[in-house]
């Protein structure tokens, strides 16, 4: 099998990816800035190729004799808004250009939603990222982008992740910048990074998904109250009269990954990660 090209395989996900593929004898190729971050996974057999994602060049370099790409590398938080479009959109569209006769995997987030629905998001619904979040409205305008390539021939496939946690990853930890300030009822809806892995997995070998979005997500979204117990925190008592405007904002509906990829969370809720020393 011809090698799969990663790119953002220094990323958090990426990181917690690369050994579970390593694992399934999926080839890998590596696109990074900096090769020394990713030496133990080089000499597990993966192919590095030095540069930046903004570069042709270098990238028409990393996509020679690839069988597929899967997209993680973004910027997020910390980051000016330009950044952003550049990083999310334009080298995004740059890279899908160059792919064109490959299959492509792009990894996006459940923030493209955006509230007010009064369910959980389904795949179909039209993206209504918050105004003025620029991480979710660049991810959004870079799944139009590549949807509208799609319509010309790529092979595109779509990941929609929940709050990505676990694997020692400190994004849950994280999680209490926003859930100290949330009403104590307020849910976020979970994906664990091995469940993050085995959706990658699916969505590379399962023929037949070209310009299908899925949500990838657990079984059990947890509440602020929640997100806090889990780092040894008590929310305040505050919280519980705090009002919240939308209780399905950020709520996905996980039933077509079900139904069509045959998807099963290894880690149904955190609290199975966390009996397994998964956190």
């Amino acid at each position: 099998m011809m090698p799969v090209l990663v790119t953002g395989s220094t990323g958090r996900i990426g990181t917690r990816l690369i050994p579970r593929l390593q694992r399934a004898n999926v080839k890998l190729r590596l696109l990074v800035r900096n090769p020394q971050r990713v030496e133990a996974f080089a000499e597990r057999g993966a192919d590095v190729v030095a540069g930046d994602l903004g570069d042709t060049e270098v990238v028409k370099r990393a996509l020679d004799d690839v069988y597929a790409v899967v997209h993680l590398a973004a910027a997020f938080r910390g980051v000016p808004d330009a950044e952003m479009e550049a990083v999310n959109l334009k080298a995004t569209q740059q890279l899908a250009e160059l792919s064109r006769s490959r299959r492509f995997v792009y990894a996006s987030t459940g923030l493209v939603y955006g509230p007010g629905r009064g369910r959980p998001a389904r795949e179909d619904d039209e993206l209504r990222p918050p105004p003025g979040a620029a991480y979710p409205r660049t991810k959004a305008q870079a799944e139009d982008a590549l949807l509208e390539m799609a319509r010309d021939g790529l092979d595109l496939r779509v990941l929609r992740l929940g709050f990505v946690y676990g694997d020692g990853d400190p994004h849950l930890e994280e999680s209490l910048r926003w859930a100290r300030q949330w009403p104590a009822h307020k849910r976020l809806h979970m994906v664990h990074h091995a469940d993050v892995g085995q959706a990658v997995l699916r969505m590379l070998l399962v023929e037949g998904l070209e310009r299908r979005v899925f949500n990838i997500a657990d079984d059990a979204p947890v509440t602020a109250h929640e997100l806090c117990a889990l780092n040894h925190e008590v929310l305040g008592p505050e919280a519980a009269s705090r009002p919240l405007e939308d209780p399905w904002e950020g709520i996905m509906d996980t039933s077509l990954a079900r139904e069509v990829l045959g998807f099963r969370p290894i880690y149904p809720t955190v609290y199975e990660a966390q009996d397994a020393g998964s956190l």
